[in-house]
């Protein structure tokens, strides 16, 4: 029970890596909110977990929205321990020149206008209170990028750049702040990513792991669970491959 008595917000915690993310920390004794865009599927999973998650309709990239899930966060348990920032998108694979300006934008304010957003509207609450873990969900597409997902591969550096930047500022308030990079996995996004879902494509990505597998929900959550518990204490500003390989 390494997260007894913690209250955590999972953004797009509905499915893939979010959903593992979010049984894991139910499992170890966390209060959760399920904060997602998709409210049918954050309600099933809810009612899996009983009396231990909340769900949230939200819009990570509208401030408004994202303010009203800050504040029914706060009015459910009184206070935030863990931010974990998992909501994101991707476009298409195509070459860089190609992606439309909507694309671009969208996955932008999903993938980053998102993490300024929960801070701006959640850091002032750790820093009051001297303590807190915000851990966002970036990709091994910003450590290693792959080819014609040139966007959201720039999207997901930025995401581990803030985090070290985060970091930085945030120690001296007791905030802790890191990162994981998973590679591809069993999630929603797994067919945006590889722009057609066949054996012969599967096969290709997963020949690039040298673990020889996709990421899983449930590696997510063990990553997640150890770098917001107290055992990582001392571990801040970390961007942690969750790869089998993929980036060495």
């Amino acid at each position: 029970m390494r997260l007894k008595g913690k209250t955590a917000i999972v953004t797009g915690g509905a499915s893939g890596f979010g959903a593992g993310i979010i049984r894991k920390f139910v499992a170890e004794g966390a209060q959760v909110m399920i904060a997602d865009l998709n409210t049918a599927m954050a309600e099933d999973l809810r009612q899996e977990m009983g009396a231990h998650a909340i769900v949230a309709t939200v819009d990570v990239a509208d401030g408004a929205s994202v303010a009203a899930m800050t504040a029914q966060a706060v009015d459910a348990w009184g206070h935030i321990d863990i931010l974990v920032n998992n909501a994101g998108i991707t476009h298409l694979p195509a070459p860089m020149e190609t992606i439309s300006d909507d694309e671009f934008d969208r996955v932008f304010a999903v993938n980053c206008k998102s993490v300024y957003l929960t801070a701006r509207n959640i850091v002032p609450l750790m820093k009051a209170r001297g303590q807190g873990n915000i851990l966002n969900i970036a990709s091994t597409a910003g450590v290693s990028p792959r080819p014609n997902l040139n966007w959201y591969n720039a999207s997901k550096g930025w995401m581990n750049n803030a985090t070290k930047g985060m970091a930085v500022e945030l120690a001296p308030s007791g905030v802790r702040v890191n990162a994981l990079n998973p590679v591809a996995g069993e999630t929603p996004l797994l067919k945006s990513f590889m722009g057609e879902d066949t054996p012969q494509m599967r096969a290709k990505f997963i020949s690039t792991i040298p673990l020889g597998r996709f990421s899983t929900p449930e590696d997510m959550g063990n990553a997640a669970c150890y770098l917001c518990s107290d055992e990582a204490s001392m571990i801040t500003g970390v961007c942690m491959e969750v790869d089998g390989g993929r980036c060495i």
